[in-house]
């Protein structure tokens, strides 16, 4: 009997102590727990990184199938240092472009590991875009991380962040959730397109991206590594689709009419028991605010438009397939750009 007391009580530490903040931390692979990682740490995470699918099949292909459409425009606007033959970057623009349409930017895989977000951005292209041109000059970048959509992951192959790169100079505020990294080649060569087109005022961005499972089980723990600070609770992954709200921008009828277009293609995030969505404060249903988007380097923010979002659909859940994950994108910009056009009556003429 006390063999066997003795063993459950072994059996017992040992199975709850991996499920403390702290041995979470320290469980990760690589790095020593509470020192940030240097160019040795971040070389081996980047080494054990393997290529999981292949971008030239599932997005460079489609893209150089649009370009045999005499609607549209190719874009090849940057390759990454990686494999510069391999992860060249391209972008899908809308011929007769017109000083009298508004301007609008779509972004894909700015996390490379969030399928939806490129794929629905190609199938927009493929099905909708041609129809919304009538009205709007429309700028499509489908995966604008070619390498982190190859590897399946969040970061770049320097192990940074690009949707917290469009604004490396930004303030880096204590304990806030989103926080501004380093410059990326991801971001910098976005930005230098978007320079290059001159357009003097964007009406609307919407930055497509995923909430998935592997934010809690293997990213959340990495930046705890990268970053050498110990990890909090983990959090609570919202089940549904939900969208990010720049505080600067509220525009709740623009956001009530994506949100009732996505819920006929998929279900709606509810808030956990705190009233929240990923500890964010929720505005309204299915929505998040938080602080000026441009302050924190996400990509929302690097235009001025003032319809500007960030999508997040949530791709684990068992209640959605990869099909309506694609199409919940797609329902979405098309709520946004139904609800400007029908806000401006003249749009639609």
């Amino acid at each position: 009997k006390m063999l066997l007391l003795a063993k459950f009580v072994f059996y017992f530490f040992s199975v709850n102590s991996l499920t403390t903040p702290s041995m979470a931390v320290s469980a990760y692979s690589i790095g020593t727990p509470g020192t940030p990682w240097g160019a040795v740490q971040k070389k081996q995470w980047r080494d054990t990184r393997e290529i999981q699918r292949c971008y030239n099949e599932e997005v460079v292909g489609k893209i150089v199938a649009l370009g045999q459409d005499e609607a549209f425009e190719i874009h090849e606007y940057g390759a990454l240092s990686q494999d510069p033959s391999k992860y060249k970057m391209f972008a899908v623009q809308t011929k007769n472009w017109s000083r009298d349409k508004p301007c609008v930017l779509i972004t894909g895989g700015v996390h490379g590991y969030e399928t939806s977000g490129v794929q629905g951005a190609l199938l927009f292209l493929s099905s909708r875009a041609k129809h919304y041109s009538k009205h709007f000059n429309i700028l499509v970048a489908p995966c604008v991380s070619p390498w982190g959509y190859e590897t399946i992951q969040r970061w770049n192959a320097q192990a940074v962040d690009p949707n917290r790169s469009f604004n490396p100079n930004g303030e880096i505020v204590e304990g806030r959730s989103f926080n501004p990294e380093a410059a990326t080649e991801e971001s910098s060569a976005l930005i230098q397109l978007l320079d290059r087109l001159d357009v003097q005022q964007w009406t609307c961005h919407i930055d497509l991206h995923e909430t998935t499972d592997t934010d809690e089980t293997e990213f959340r723990p990495a930046k705890c590594a990268r970053d050498g600070i110990v990890r909090s609770e983990p959090g609570i992954i919202p089940d549904g689709f939900y969208l990010v709200q720049d505080e600067t921008s509220p525009k709740p009828e623009w956001f009530t009419a994506m949100i009732d277009a996505v819920r006929k293609v998929t279900h709606i995030a509810p808030p956990d028991d705190d009233g929240k969505i990923i500890d964010e404060e929720v505005s309204q249903e299915g929505v998040i605010v938080i602080p000026c988007k441009k302050s924190l380097g996400l990509c929302a923010g690097v235009t001025d438009a003032p319809y500007r979002t960030t999508t997040e659909v949530y791709p684990d859940s068992p209640n959605a397939t990869a099909d309506q994950c694609n199409r919940a994108q797609v329902a979405c910009i098309e709520g946004a750009l139904n609800h400007i056009l029908e806000k401006d009556a003249c749009l639609s003429n």
